[in-house]
């Protein structure tokens, strides 16, 4: 039941990630510059933000194997638009309705989770979520760029569109909302005789000062790695670090790997120890060390740009703490609710950050080419970078307002 939801997820990461493997092919068919470039990409993320508080409430309400089904075709649809686009206003209408469309994911993912497993697990299943996730991440590494290069990207466009096609099919036939429809007991509470109206849902769950706190920190402590990871990381190293894109795309990819791969234990470790706040406050700290010392000291060698950046990502995982301590602040009812306004943060840091990070560097660029494509010297890619670091050291200080919540539903 959860594993089709994860499945969906993985492919909303790859969505997520793919245009910073095709960044050359983008830029030269489109003719576009750095903040034009940023724009298509976040495009996902400004149609995922925008869905994340429907998709909890409908999921709240429908159920997640409605949302999920409805989710995959459209993403379908919205891939295989791309795939055929002509433009940039065709491409960019295909990553709208990629992005609000696979946004319903992962909110539904952690509605099936306070069903089909025990509240003492959510923490690692939250990260276990992000580990699926990040697989699709991977995917959209090193194994897209081959794919990339041997059948163009278009026609590798148009497969992930009849795989997910296919995938909405088989969600429809196999998942199920609650134990109980397949005769099992339901870890889930018991549902309110009706629902409360929808405004006065969202009034309810941001209500708990937790689920607003959790909102603004997690954006930035997941920004910095989904926009160095899923935009602007490559071709930063390519230029500064005189690597492949292939090469760059292992190191990018090993980010979100380590971000995936430690999720689930920081998540298991927070259940084992009932404590939330260390665990989301020690992340976030080691995080806006290793991303200063990564992106504003020149001239790392290599080895240890490579290490320090897998640290980072480590750390980041920190940040599905976060999806626990909104879930156990808010109404027991509102569960979805409160994951879709937790993950509307988290994405708002690559959302805000891919645009914004492609417009400092084209304010900067001195006038460098290379191929067609133009090319943005160090100085640039650190003032960038440093927009990235300023929300983080804002995410620090509301960090101390942040209530522990012992792993227990506190309303």
């Amino acid at each position: 039941m959860w594993g089709l939801g994860a499945v969906f997820y993985l492919i909303g990461f790859y969505q997520r990630v793919a245009p910073a493997v095709i960044t050359h092919e983008l830029m030269s068919e489109f003719t576009l510059g750095a903040a034009a470039l940023g724009n298509l990409a976040a495009l996902y993320y400004y149609s995922y933000v925008a869905m994340q508080i429907p998709a909890g409430l409908l999921a709240d309400r429908w159920g997640p194997r409605r949302v999920l089904t409805a989710g995959a075709a459209i993403a379908a649809a919205g891939t295989l638009l791309f795939a055929l686009a002509p433009g940039y206003a065709g491409a960019g209408l295909g990553r709208l309705l990629i992005g609000g469309s696979v946004g319903v994911a992962f909110v539904s993912m952690l509605k099936l989770a306070g069903h089909w497993f025990a509240p003492t697990r959510f923490a690692m299943i939250a990260g276990l979520a992000l580990a699926c996730g990040v697989l699709g991440a991977v995917s959209a590494g090193v194994p897209l760029r081959l794919l990339v290069d041997a059948f163009g990207w278009r026609n590798v466009m148009r497969f992930a569109a009849a795989l997910t096609g296919l995938l909405a099919v088989v969600i429809w036939l196999a998942v199920r909302d609650d134990p109980a429809e397949r005769g099992y007991a339901s870890y889930a509470p018991t549902p309110p005789a009706r629902h409360a109206p929808i405004l006065k849902s969202i009034v309810h769950t941001l209500a708990a000062r937790n689920v607003w706190l959790v909102f603004l920190i997690s954006g930035a402590v997941s920004g910095p790695a989904l926009t160095f990871g899923g935009l602007w990381g490559v071709p930063f190293l390519v230029t500064h670090y005189a690597i492949s894109t292939s090469q760059a795309s292992i190191i990018t990819s090993m980010v979100l790997v380590c971000w995936a791969v430690t999720g689930p234990f920081v998540g298991a470790l927070s259940d084992r120890l009932r404590r939330r706040k260390p665990l989301y406050v020690s992340g976030a700290v080691l995080a806006s060390a290793g991303w200063c010392a990564a992106l504003l000291l020149p001239g790392l060698p290599l080895p240890l740009l490579i290490v320090l950046l897998g640290l980072t990502g480590c750390a980041s995982s920190a940040v599905m703490v976060g999806f626990a301590i909104a879930k156990e602040s808010a109404p027991a009812a509102l569960a979805g609710t409160a994951g879709g306004i937790a993950n509307m943060g988290n994405m708002l840091g690559g959302m805000i950050m891919q645009p914004a990070v492609g417009w400092i560097l084209d304010q900067r660029w001195s006038g460098t080419f290379a191929n067609d494509v133009r090319i943005y010297d160090y100085g640039a890619y650190r003032a960038g970078f440093s927009l990235m670091l300023v929300w983080l050291a804002a995410a620090l200080v509301l960090l101390v307002f942040v209530r522990e919540t012992h792993c227990r539903q506190t309303q």
